[in-house]
């Protein structure tokens, strides 16, 4: 008897280990995700304190102190970002962004590298591209 195909729709999940006050909503982080993760279909988006992202960041990449995002990629379609409020809110004010646009600018970096994406050129003008379309301006461009 033939099997149905099932089509499997994109997982994305928000996490947040933080308080909410001051932060994107899901929804948002979410727009920002699928706006760049084409292909990807597992991915968790974990939102910590300085805590958790410095013991992250020292774990996996041997570095003792909290960064803005860290990307997980587990192979084919499936990964996790972790997102550091502390630090990117900190970095939002001292480059005078709103917590948003960093937000939506990290969240879209660390997508892209989940898709297998690099730092370069090219990964930045893909990032520029994406925020473009919502209304964000360049986020490497000085003032």
């Amino acid at each position: 008897m033939p099997t149905k195909k099932t089509r499997r729709k994109n997982r994305l999940a928000v996490q947040f280990a933080v308080p909410r006050r001051g932060l994107p909503s899901a929804a948002a982080l979410l727009k920002f995700a699928l706006a760049a993760g084409a292909g990807l279909k597992d991915v968790t988006l974990r939102i910590v304190g300085r805590r958790e992202g410095r013991l992250l960041n020292r774990s996996f990449r041997r570095r003792d102190y909290p960064t803005n995002v860290l990307s997980f990629r587990y192979g084919g379609s499936r990964g996790d970002l972790v997102l550091c409020h502390p630090v990117i809110a900190r970095e939002a004010r001292s480059q005078g962004k709103t917590v948003a646009a960093h937000y939506a600018h990290l969240v879209v970096h660390g997508m892209l590298h989940l898709r297998g994406h690099a730092h370069g050129r090219r990964m930045e003008q893909r990032e520029i591209s994406i925020l473009r379309r919502f209304g964000i301006a360049n986020p490497y461009a000085v003032e």
